[in-house]
């Protein structure tokens, strides 16, 4: 279960203090799937970080299955976010210099202790990249892929190691129509067979009315949409 308790974020600035969370309360479990829209500016990507293990929040208190890890050292705290957590970003951050097989795994080289698991990491990238249809692709760098192709390769590295937790942020930002919905369905497949629990913070109104789950960020507060 992932619970955020009355969440804060502010950030020092020259005029004073910048608030951009406000008492921001949200309880999933496993399997749950929320999208989250709001203006640009009001914190979406703020709240995803913190949701994320990346910001510690101000003021509140973050768990996933029971575990605070913002209580962790700063080593602890890295090897919690490689092994719970998935990130995709609007832009898809593969290296450049990697094929689509090698950017799927690079989570897992960090970590000796992946490389005795069960199914192997090279067995569980394979899979994933056939699960997002990119097998014929797999040797490719990101440079031959279209951008359709980039997001997916960087929705299988997201899953690679089977987080608990998944988080998007404008997964389709960057892409076409076409595109956009493909990905978007590609996400939402993956996460039903996963079971993983996602989060999706988007512009679209076509994908976040996807979700079972649906939340607006305004005023520096999570409140539920219909």
């Amino acid at each position: 279960m992932l619970k955020a308790t009355n969440v804060s974020k502010s950030y020092p600035s020259p005029r004073g203090t910048l608030d951009v969370l406000a008492g921001v309360t949200l309880s999933l479990d496993r399997g749950d799937a929320a999208s989250i829209m709001g203006p640009s500016g009001s914190g979406k990507s703020t709240l995803l970080y913190v949701l994320g293990a990346l910001e510690p929040p101000s003021a509140g208190e973050v768990t996933l299955d029971g575990a605070n890890p913002y209580t962790l050292g700063e080593r602890e705290l890295a090897a919690f976010r490689n092994r719970q957590v998935g990130f995709v970003f609007q832009d898809h951050f593969l290296l450049p210099q990697c094929t689509v097989l090698e950017n799927v795994l690079a989570p897992t080289l960090v970590d000796s202790a992946s490389r005795d698991s069960k199914p192997s990491p090279r067995e569980r990238a394979e899979w994933l990249i056939e699960q997002v249809g990119l097998t014929a692709r797999r040797d490719h760098r990101p440079s031959e892929l279209s951008g359709g192709e980039r997001q997916r390769a960087a929705v299988a590295r997201a899953l690679i190691r089977q987080p608990r937790l998944l988080l998007c942020d404008e997964p389709t930002g960057n892409l076409d129509r076409e595109s956009a919905d493909a990905v978007a369905a590609l996400i939402l497949d993956l996460h039903a067979r996963e079971r993983a629990i996602l989060i999706v913070v988007t512009h679209s109104v076509a994908l976040a009315d996807r979700f079972p789950a649906r939340y607006t960020l305004a005023d520096r507060r999570l409140v539920p949409r219909p």
